[in-house]
């Protein structure tokens, strides 16, 4: 017998009636924005807004999914809008920012580079929404997008600030973009910050870190920011040298 039960369309009353929350994809939407921006500034020749613009989003990005998880509007659509959304901040922008900047310079290699990270990218968002109930939450498999993005940008913004232009800094900008895609998609583990909950009380000198921190910040955020996404970008390295000398150790017990 045929079945004639209502299937569920998108013509299907019942799923238009469920609409989506306005707070959470309306920040989801401004990184969207901010991505999509940096491109714009970055065919119009203005790299050094790009790269803001870049770091401006993934700002957005960080709030988008606390205020979701915060007022309890998560959905199915959110994550996936979300994923769309990182693809072309953090993946297509910053891809096409230091290739227009410094590595269109080095001819094929630059725009292999830049395809490392753009594809990086793209697999880096993959596996994190195929592995995101299997992982460890205090931790990130791969260096995030965002991160990786900052890194790029970051390059971008303080050479800039320092006068370089794109051509004296191709190879360096090579390296780094390399590194960057290259790092998304190993099987490093970065800190994710996740173990914080911003609904506990901290202690007195926390608040004042994070004034101090705001300070350094504040005091040349070209390079303060570079530094702090590169060091944070090493440190997955890091911790696995850590673990193979910890494995070695026990080995040798």
């Amino acid at each position: 017998m045929p079945d004639y039960r209502p299937r569920k369309t998108l013509f299907n009353p019942e799923l238009r009636r469920r609409g989506i929350y306005v707070l959470p994809n309306l920040l989801t939407t401004a990184a969207l924005f901010a991505g999509f921006f940096a491109i714009v500034q970055a065919v119009n020749g203005k790299f050094e807004v790009a790269a803001v613009a870049i770091f401006i989003a993934m700002v957005l990005d960080g709030l988008d999914g606390r205020v979701a998880r915060l007022t309890n509007t998560q959905s199915a659509f959110g994550a996936e809008y979300d994923s769309l959304s990182d693809m072309v901040s953090f993946g297509a922008a910053p891809a096409l920012v230091i290739y227009v900047w410094a590595l269109k310079d080095l001819g094929k290699l630059g725009w292999i580079a830049a395809f490392i990270y753009c594809a990086g990218a793209a697999l880096r968002l993959a596996r994190f929404n195929t592995n995101i109930e299997v992982v460890d939450k205090r931790y990130f498999q791969g260096l995030p997008s965002p991160a990786a993005a900052a890194l790029v940008a970051g390059l971008v913004w303080v050479l800039i600030d320092n006068e370089w232009s794109g051509s004296e800094a191709a190879w360096y900008a090579c390296a780094l973009t390399i590194f960057a895609g290259v790092s998304m998609v190993t099987n490093l583990r970065f800190w994710s910050g996740k173990a914080i909950n911003l609904r506990k009380s901290v202690p007195f000198m926390m608040v004042v870190a994070i004034a101090l921190g705001f300070a350094l910040v504040s005091s040349y955020p070209p390079g303060v920011l570079f530094a702090l996404f590169l060091v944070y970008a090493l440190s997955g390295y890091v911790l696995a040298l850590l673990d193979w000398l910890n494995r070695r150790k026990k080995l040798q017990a």
